[in-house]
C-alpha cells in the first residue's frame, strides 16, 4: 500500500512539514495534488485561523470558523472542508505522482472528509502522504488496516519514502 503518515507532538508542526515537503516536490517539477494547511495565530486566543491551499496552485480556503473567544468546541467548517475535497478531486484528473493531505482528522475517522478520496487514490496506485494526530490514530489504523507506513517527521524521511515508492523514472532529482 502506498500510504504513509507522519505524527508530531507539537501544534502546527505537521502542517509546516507537509507544506515544506509539498513545496519541495513542486519545485522539483513533481506533479502533486492535495491540500496543505497554514495556521495563523490570533493574539490573545487559544486557537488559530486555519487555511488550506489546494495543490498545486489552487484556491486558499479558510476551514476554521470563529465561534467567539470563549468557545472550546470544534471550529472546523465542515461545508468548506467538503468544498476542499471537491477541489482536490478535480485536480486528480491529471493523475498526480503524489497526493499530500494535511490531515487524516476526525471527519476522516468518522467516514467523511478525504477518506473516500484517499481510498480512490490508493486504488489507482497513487501514493498518499498525510498527517495524523494521536486522537485520530486509532481511526487511521482501522482505515488503513495497519498497512500504512509511519515516517519520521522529517522532510528527508518523506523524500526517502517517496523515492522508494515511485518508479525511478518518475522520481525527479
Amino acid at each position: 500500500m502506498k500510504l504513509a503518515y507522519v505524527m508530531t507532538g507539537e501544534r502546527g508542526a505537521t502542517d509546516l512539514l507537509l507544506s515544506r515537503f509539498a513545496r519541495t516536490c513542486l519545485d522539483r517539477g513533481l506533479p502533486v495534488a492535495g491540500l496543505v494547511q497554514t495556521n495563523t495565530e490570533i493574539e490573545g486566543a487559544h486557537h488559530c485561523d486555519m487555511d488550506v491551499q489546494v495543490l498545486p496552485d489552487g484556491p486558499v480556503l479558510r476551514i476554521s470558523q470563529s465561534l467567539g473567544t470563549g468557545a472550546r468546541g470544534c471550529r472546523l467548517d465542515s461545508a468548506v472542508l467538503e468544498t476542499a475535497v471537491g477541489e482536490v478531486e478535480r485536480t486528480l484528473a491529471t493523475r498526480p505522482a503524489l497526493v499530500i493531505l494535511n490531515k487524516f482528522g476526525k471527519r476522516e475517522a468518522e467516514g467523511g472528509g478525504f477518506r473516500e478520496l484517499i481510498g480512490a487514490c490508493l486504488a489507482e496506485d497513487i501514493p498518499v502522504i498525510t498527517g495524523v494526530n494521536a486522537l485520530n490514530h486509532p481511526g487511521f489504523e482501522a482505515f488503513s488496516a495497519g498497512l500504512a507506513t509511519r515516517l519520521a517527521a522529517t522532510e528527508a524521511a518523506l523524500d526517502d519514502w517517496l523515492r522508494a515508492t515511485l518508479d525511478t523514472a518518475a522520481c525527479v532529482a
